[in-house]
């Protein structure tokens, strides 16, 4: 049984991207395949992870980048769609590409699911002020990376076994103490639930 859906962004996600590590070594996990990673249709992206979901109803989102962009925006357009939960790491401006613009306005609304948004002090992407503030507007959890850059391959992100570990969270995500940082490299890791901060009421 497919749990995890992996949602990656402009360019998809090759080895050694911590997505494709992750789609390597979890059964439980598929990656929703696009027509063209290079040069993103919103509608034929969400067409696809919405497709996805049909498959595999109550899967859990896991978006990077545009992906998750992708998945903020099925979950606003299409409420039915039955969904576990988003984990959104390193959420991305659609205005910084003339690729990604297309993808229009990053929404601003409450979603309607558990979710965990990571995000990081140096992303070319998106602020760190930006990403808490869309967190705060979505009612997300939030993790803080620190100096993590896109939280990619050239940021270091391969093997990302902590990722694993903030998506088995998000059920109870939303009831979780406050703490502000979490280690940006693998590594041993604290007590899960002291990593997130809660979601702002």
């Amino acid at each position: 049984m497919i749990r995890t859906l992996l949602l990656p962004g402009l360019d998809g996600s090759p080895a050694p991207h911590w997505q494709h590590w992750w789609a390597q070594t979890d059964p439980h996990s598929a990656t929703v395949e696009q027509a063209s990673w290079a040069r993103p249709c919103p509608d034929q992206w969400l067409t696809e992870i919405a497709g996805a979901l049909l498959r595999h109803p109550g899967a859990v989102l896991v978006g990077h980048s545009l992906g998750a962009i992708a998945a903020v925006k099925l979950l606003l357009q299409w409420p039915q769609l039955k969904v576990g939960g988003a984990l959104l790491v390193a959420p991305a401006e659609p205005s910084r590409d003339p690729r990604t613009a297309i993808f229009g306005k990053i929404p601003e609304a409450p979603l309607p699911v558990p979710t965990i948004v990571v995000a990081s002090r140096t992303d070319r992407w998106m602020e760190y002020e930006r990403a808490r503030e869309l967190a705060r507007v979505w009612r997300a959890s939030f993790v803080d990376l620190g100096d993590a850059g896109h939280i990619n391959i050239a940021a270091g992100y391969g093997p990302w076994p902590q990722g694993r570990l903030l998506r088995a969270l998000l059920p109870d995500a939303v009831a979780e103490p406050a703490t502000p940082r979490l280690p940006r490299r693998p590594g041993p890791a604290p007590a899960p639930r002291a990593w997130l901060e809660r979601p702002a009421l």
